[in-house]
């Protein structure tokens, strides 16, 4: 089914669940299959999301919605569904992100609230209620560096020897990070995600590839976001902040802030690589060009992070040769 006619059939599916007239109009699309659009009707605003079913399908969406909801976490309230469709009518949380006002002035209370939040979802959630966010996706996952990052968008051709060496890296990096303690995980826990709120900030969108993975993880996509820059004083301090609340929390036992940060670093190498791949594939396979703006700071944060550990000077090595 074409767009138009999707959205077509969204608009009389929402005519008959509302009853009463109203404006439509976009609010947002995502790296996904999935589209957003704002509903206006009387007095009232609300989200509708459009997940094709044959591309998305929205039960994982509905089931992280009440998980999160249940532990005190700010998600939208949902108020409408329909699954055969992929149509989801639910509260609207505003257009104001964590990146359209974070600056210097206020990022301390912001991350302060959001941290705050990753804490309760870590420490309330019951384990084995997702998917395990097992060595092979982590692995996979760094697999689209390969693919997209530099056989695509860099045009870099591998020798077999290179080839076999970046798997070697990746399946060092999956078992250090597959090691670290496991909780809920996000999975897009960043400042395109986070609403602010004047109460129980920040609102939590995009939840739904949620898994149980590795602790750093979505610390590591909050402090080292591919949207907004922070010098690493405000980094370190954030990750200390965490770590603290982390310790008082009884999530973590024994463990060192220098060894903590470490494994953040690790964790947020096999991110960045992944990420590189993401936006490549985003641009050459979606056309989604506009973020190819943000890969120099991916770059930035994976050359950094492989520089400062012995473990990854191999693998810096290499990427001296094709991130130039």
């Amino acid at each position: 089914m074409d767009s138009q006619k999707r959205k077509d059939l969204l608009k009389d599916w929402l005519s008959k669940k509302l009853k009463i007239d109203f404006l439509f109009s976009p609010a947002s699309s995502d790296a996904s299959f999935r589209r957003y659009f704002r509903v206006k009707a009387q007095d009232n605003s609300f989200i509708v999301m459009d997940a094709p079913p044959q591309n998305e399908s929205i039960e994982s969406f509905l089931k992280i919605a009440k998980l999160l909801s249940i532990v005190g976490v700010n998600v939208p309230e949902i108020y409408e569904v329909d699954k055969s469709l992929g149509f989801i009518l639910m509260k609207d949380f505003g257009d104001k992100t964590y990146l359209d006002v974070l600056n210097n002035d206020n990022q301390t209370a912001l991350y302060t609230d959001a941290i705050n939040s990753l804490i309760r979802m870590q420490k309330n959630i019951k384990r084995g209620l997702c998917q395990s966010y097992s060595k092979k996706i982590l692995i996979d996952e760094m697999g689209l560096f390969i693919e997209w990052y530099l056989k695509k968008y860099k045009s870099y051709d591998l020798n077999k020897k290179e080839h076999e060496e970046l798997l070697s890296w990746f399946e060092e990096i999956s078992i250090k990070v597959f090691s670290q303690e496991k909780f809920f995980v996000h999975r897009d826990f960043h400042s395109r995600n986070l609403m602010i709120f004047e109460s129980k900030n920040p609102g939590i969108l995009d939840f739904q590839d949620a898994l149980e993975g590795p602790i750093t993880y979505d610390l590591v996509s909050l402090l080292k976001d591919a949207y907004i820059e922070w010098d690493e004083e405000i980094i370190l301090d954030h990750a200390v902040r965490y770590w603290e609340k982390a310790k008082t929390s009884q999530l973590i036992n024994n463990y060192e802030f220098p060894d903590f940060y470490k494994d953040f670093e690790c964790m947020g190498i096999q991110r960045h690589l992944k990420v590189l791949g993401i936006f490549a594939r985003l641009s050459i396979r979606d056309k989604k060009n506009q973020y190819l703006e943000n890969i120099p700071l991916v770059e930035k944060y994976l050359m950094n992070a492989t520089e400062r550990y012995s473990d990854f000077h191999q693998l810096r090595n290499f990427l001296d040769k094709v991130i130039k």
